[in-house]
């Protein structure tokens, strides 16, 4: 178990437990009340650090290295049922969007998403959930397939952003981005979107335009990075905290703005603590979308997607 530095209170209290019960296996002394007491206090400490989460705090559980990524979802939602689906029939197969069918209960869906790595080699496999613009003409190619069929779009977005490479701009990154943004407007089926980690920038909004956008509690969503934006106003990345507060980036905050349609509660940690919990979450998240849209027509979908995105935002006249 890896634990972050804000964490370390409760490692401590989990490390006295074990001890203590090696005590009590080892010897004959009576223990149960030792381990009671730290039991109690462990339970406190979680719920007074989980409940008090600063912005930085979250952004940091976001990028857990133990946190479920974009296949662990959907190999949880579908089991054997998932049929990946590669190439944008252009340049190449991009490994850092995946994307295929997939069956829950009788239904299929598209799922589409960011997959990072989960050690060196994974992770440079992946880009490190950086999609080329190929992974985004990729993601665009299997929503307008599931379109053709009637089949319902779900996107899981997981990204520090697009990758910003000279290549990736040579192909056209932006109009790619662009493009999708556009095209899931109109698309005629339904499109759940989660933030199930990082939402970076256009990178998220590339797949991010859905009748039904949520984000796991401990998830970001912003135009920039904290890091980004602090080298930027401050030369230094030592503001990424006060830069995580000010972005207003948390699901909290995004909720409160009407940017996102609802925040699905982790288990307490986040979600790479009780996986089976979070991945049931989810599945209940898609369900209940599914259920409130299947019966919309093309037009009526459309339309409640424009008029969504139309009354975002503050403007004037």
């Amino acid at each position: 178990m890896e634990y972050l530095e804000f964490e370390l209170p409760i490692k401590e209290l989990e490390d006295q437990l074990d001890k203590c019960q090696i005590i009590g296996q080892e010897s004959d002394v009576d223990v149960t009340e030792t381990c009671k007491q730290i039991e109690l206090k462990l339970a406190e400490t979680k719920k007074d650090i989980y409940k008090n989460l600063s912005a930085w705090q979250r952004v940091q559980l976001s990028r857990h290295p133990n946190r479920p990524y974009t296949l662990d979802h959907i190999k949880a939602l579908c089991g054997d049922s998932f049929l990946e689906l590669h190439g944008d029939r252009n340049v190449k197969d991009d490994k850092a969007m995946i994307g295929g069918l997939g069956k829950i209960g009788d239904q299929s869906y598209m799922f589409i998403g960011q997959q990072k790595g989960f050690n060196t080699k994974t992770r440079q496999y992946r880009n490190f959930g950086m999609s080329n613009p190929e992974g985004y003409r990729k993601a665009l190619r299997l929503m307008k397939s599931a379109e053709k069929f009637g089949i319902p779009v779900v996107t899981l977005i997981d990204t520090p952003g697009a990758y910003p490479g000279l290549e990736a701009e040579e192909r056209g990154q932006g109009e790619a981005i662009a493009r999708n943004i556009i095209e899931m407007a109109r698309l005629k089926v339904p499109i759940i979107t989660i933030i199930i980690g990082e939402g970076a920038s256009g990178g998220a909004l590339g797949i991010g335009v859905g009748d039904r956008v949520m984000m796991l509690e401990n998830t970001w969503y912003s135009v920039i990075s904290p890091e980004s934006c602090s080298s930027i106003l401050w030369r230094s990345w030592e503001y990424k905290e006060q830069a995580a507060e000010a972005l207003k980036l948390t699901a909290k905050d995004m909720k409160r703005m009407k940017l996102v349609d609802q925040i699905i509660k982790e288990p307490l940690g986040g979600a790479h603590t009780d996986r089976e919990k979070a991945f049931s979450a989810v599945k209940d998240a898609i369900l209940k979308s599914y259920e409130d849209l299947k019966n919309l027509s093309p037009k009526e979908l459309v339309k409640q997607r424009m008029d969504k995105y139309s009354e975002m935002g503050v403007y004037k006249d």
